[in-house]
């Protein structure tokens, strides 16, 4: 009884939360999510005569060593000052949608985590918090679980592409949740 009591509760919550993001195809969707168009590219910037004009951002990130993309990130990443307005819509996205399933505290217990064969993420680990950069927490939290190969429970959240800096704030918050 008590597991189909958290499977309509899993199934209810999860009706809401498509309810509020939209019309969007539901994680059990076979269909592939639509694709961000890539970001415009910067005009090149001629150098003066007789130096050699700066690398493109893309051709820095391939120079960098593919060991280094992996580590965690240093406390200087998460320096970058976060706007009010941002912070305000982030908390909102946190205690609206993440919570339901990570719990308020951010330990994988919201009340739809009981129906879930999967728990959700606690980010109280901190070998997880070790394990994984700020990159890959923000691909998770726009593109969902499936992005980086983790449970398709996990929905995207594509409304969040063309707001770094509210993403940037949840990331922020999956790591405060880390510290404490």
């Amino acid at each position: 009884m008590k597991v189909r009591i958290a499977l309509i509760a899993a199934l209810v919550a999860t009706a809401l939360w498509g309810c509020q993001r939209g019309a969007e195809p539901a994680p059990s969707d076979p269909r592939p999510p639509a694709e961000a168009p890539p970001p415009p590219k910067a005009p090149a910037i001629p150098a003066p005569e007789g130096e050699e004009a700066p690398a493109e951002p893309a051709e820095q990130a391939e120079a960098q060593p593919a060991g280094e993309a992996e580590q965690a990130p240093s406390e200087g990443a998460q320096a970058a000052t976060i706007s009010p307005e941002a912070q305000a819509e982030a908390d909102q996205l946190w205690n609206t949608l993440c919570s339901t399933c990570h719990g308020m505290n951010g330990e994988g217990d919201g009340p739809v985590a009981a129906g879930f064969p999967v728990k959700p993420r606690s980010f109280k680990d901190q070998e997880w918090q070790k394990s994984i950069t700020d990159e890959s927490i923000a691909k998770v939290i726009v593109e969902g679980g499936a992005a980086i190969g983790k449970s398709p429970l996990m929905p995207a959240n594509p409304q969040l592409t063309g707001k770094p800096e509210v993403v940037q704030a949840l990331v922020k918050k999956v790591r405060d949740l880390g510290k404490q």
